[in-house]
């Protein structure tokens, strides 16, 4: 026998039409083909298992046990193939019943999460879902198939498997408490050079150091940290009770009356904005239930204005 490693596909549905009909012109009918490919392909499927595959009888062909074994063993492999195809052809989001995972870094998920939730169950009505915070082996989920989403900055290492698209461009700002005692004066470096810093932790980003911190350097000052951390609740308590700020989005300041957004000090181009990307395995581009995730998180941030 040659090696099966090669062995074309259709040769196995034209052997399952001749099991099926016991005859090579019905078969080659219900095939559509000629009788002349029949009997081409009958030869390389001998090449391949044997010359002991079809008898010949006066009105037809009888199976050979291999035959009918092969025949069988088709069956079992096209099955769960055509539902494959059946599913990218046919899928109903408002009939989708299994579980969709997305992964997100955590101030996604505080900001934005309940509204993301919102959007994907009026799509996928009777689907489960798990939303969770991005994790050290979260890029290990997504590359196995345990992840069917992610949310992120554009700014983290992502590898050539996974599909990115860019979701959303925010205008970067300083946000403080309203009537801030320097910030009401202006935002220029000479006045807020001293001020405390707090920042958000983007694992794998900017986990020991923020760009911020290489900004004040370049200016010549030092950054004063006072807090780090992944929550974006406990940013907002230190900002409210402090004069503390953050660099960040209009969207952090929007989440309480407290807070403020003051416009940045001059700083370079590549400072002023910051992009949210979303992302799922290259291998699942083709597949509809992906490409329902990246349509609707895309719609609800292509939706979504800066507050004023």
């Amino acid at each position: 026998m040659k090696d099966i490693q090669d062995l074309d596909l259709n040769l196995l549905k034209l052997l399952k039409a001749v099991v099926e009909t016991r005859n090579t012109h019905a078969a080659a009918d219900k095939l559509g083909i000629s009788q002349t490919s029949v009997s081409r392909g009958l030869a390389k499927l001998r090449e391949t298992f044997g010359d002991q595959l079809f008898i010949r009888k006066a009105h037809g062909v009888e199976p050979s046990e291999l035959a009918e074994k092969l025949a069988e063993a088709a069956d079992e492999m096209f099955t769960p193939i055509t539902k494959v195809v059946e599913s990218y052809r046919n899928f109903d989001p408002s009939a989708f019943t299994g579980c969709v995972t997305i992964a997100m870094h955590i101030y996604f998920l505080e900001l934005y999460g309940e509204r993301i939730f919102d959007a994907l169950r009026q799509h996928l009505p009777k689907a489960k879902f798990n939303l969770v915070y991005w994790q050290e082996n979260s890029l290990a989920q997504v590359l196995s198939g345990e992840i069917d989403y992610l949310l992120h900055f554009s700014g983290y290492p992502l590898p050539q498997e996974i599909y990115q698209h860019r979701l959303k461009e925010v205008t970067m700002g300083i946000i403080a408490r309203k009537q801030h005692p320097v910030l009401s004066q202006g935002s220029n470096w000479d006045l807020i050079k001293e001020l405390p810093i707090t920042r958000i932790m983007v694992d794998g980003i900017n986990t020991k150091r923020a760009p911020i911190e290489d900004i004040y350097l370049k200016k010549g000052h030092q950054a004063n940290i006072v807090l780090a951390t992944h929550s974006v609740r406990v940013l907002i308590n230190k900002l409210k009770n402090s004069d503390a700020i953050l660099y960040g989005s209009s969207f952090v300041a929007d989440t309480d009356d407290d807070l403020a957004f003051y416009p940045l000090p001059p700083v370079e181009a590549a400072y002023r904005h910051i992009h949210f990307c979303g992302g799922y395995l290259q291998s699942k581009r083709g597949f509809p239930l992906n490409q329902l995730l990246h349509e609707v998180v895309q719609g609800y941030f292509t939706d979504l204005i800066e507050p004023d």
